[in-house]
């Protein structure tokens, strides 16, 4: 088996999808590894590097996928809305597909990797379970993303987050609000913690209160409660209108009391909940940052500019993209022993194995045979019940 590491073309990405010390591992397994000349460069992982390895650095990226039975990226097509349909063509029948591929974004991109005859496996459909946490790569960006995320706002807000006692008297905490304590969430409430301000958070999901007070911080808890909070994966479910109307009146003074609010409340497959108003942000004091975690989706916060840093009312909203790859030496190295774990599950003496009796190879498959073959996937799109093929 040949797995290749094509250099990421998403406009502004940095990172790589396999690192030079994960090589032995794949070779171990009978696997090679083919990368595209420059693929870990912006990462901080040189040519020589892979080299070494026992990687083969090849000049083209045309070269990459021809020769590759898998084709391993960070952004794939789908995920990469900018220039990943360019590496369509280049893509052969049966050949192994292993990226984000936001697969609850757009049927018609699934649909393109499907009739390339592709086996795509879409990373962000890893399953929550003990034995699939190694493999985990959405919750390794979120980390990645949630650390970022309050270094930017300790680096905008016009105060510092510890307390100190100084020679000109005790300057008090910074105080942080954090809004949604999935895995963003929750780092964000850690790292905020190490650089000495004061936290509090919020999540609709009561189970998560004490992951929050584990940290250090304050959990908000507001007289409101959410109809089934969470779904069997462990993600926040979306919940009515009125729902969120009532939790917006709630916030909107514990919010007022804060120097940063960083909100991360996203619901998979469907666009982010408002919960910071355009009147509530303006209640914010001048100075006040707010980092939305959520912008690719639309937002969390009326104001929020996706992709852009905005002030209003002498606030701060910063609403920018893929934070994990702003720090790609680890970013990378993190997705590089996601992948690397997902394919020695995969590849077993050499050869691909298609177990779909495994739970995680199930609920990873997006694409194989021509068709869509995730079953969330088709309930979702509204795609009629697949049909076994004779002798299949």
């Amino acid at each position: 088996m040949i797995v290749g590491v094509p250099r990421e073309n998403f406009p502004g990405e940095r990172r790589v999808a396999l690192v030079p010390a994960v090589l032995p591992s794949l070779a171990k397994a009978g696997m090679e590894v083919v990368v595209e000349a420059g693929a870990g460069a912006e990462a901080g992982y040189t040519d020589a590097e892979y080299a070494a390895k026992g990687a083969k650095v090849l000049p083209e990226r045309s070269e990459v996928f021809r020769v590759s039975d898998i084709v391993v990226q960070v952004l794939g097509h789908g995920s990469n809305d900018r220039t990943g349909k360019a590496d369509l063509p280049l893509f052969h029948q049966n050949q192994v597909l292993i990226a984000f591929l936001r697969p609850l974004g757009s049927v018609e991109t699934i649909q393109d990797i499907a009739s390339r005859g592709v086996t795509a496996f879409s990373v962000e459909l890893m399953p929550r379970t003990t034995r699939a946490q190694s493999m985990d790569a959405l919750s390794s960006m979120a980390t990645i993303s949630g650390y970022k995320a309050v270094i930017i706002a300790a680096d905008t807000l016009p105060k510092i987050f510890p307390m100190l006692t100084t020679a000109a008297g005790t300057i008090t905490p910074a105080r942080v609000l954090i809004l949604g304590c999935g895995v963003a969430g929750l780092q964000a409430i850690a790292t905020a913690r190490r650089l000495g301000a004061v936290v509090s958070a919020y999540d609709l999901r009561p189970a998560v209160k004490e992951q929050v007070q584990s940290l250090g911080a304050r959990f908000v808890e507001l007289a409101i409660e959410a109809k089934d909070a969470q779904d069997a994966r462990g993600y926040a479910t979306q919940q009515d209108e009125a729902f969120y109307r009532r939790q917006r009146e709630l916030l909107g003074k514990v919010i007022a009391e804060n120097d940063v609010v960083i909100t991360a409340a996203v619901v998979p497959g469907k666009k982010s909940p408002v919960l910071v108003t355009k009147e509530m942000a303006e209640g914010m004091a001048p100075g006040s940052v707010l980092v939305d975690l959520a912008a690719e989706r639309g937002g969390n916060c009326e104001l929020t500019r996706p992709g852009e840093k905005i002030v209003h009312n002498g606030v701060t909203f910063i609403g920018w993209f893929n934070l994990a790859s702003t720090v790609p030496y680890h970013a990378s190295q993190m997705y590089a022993k996601n992948v690397t774990t997902f394919l020695l599950l995969l590849v077993k003496e050499g050869k691909l194995q298609l177990n779909t009796k495994d739970e995680i190879i199930r609920d990873t498959l997006l694409t194989h045979g021509g068709e869509i073959v995730n079953a969330r996937l088709r309930e979702i799109f509204s795609l009629p019940p697949l049909t076994p093929k004779e002798g299949a």
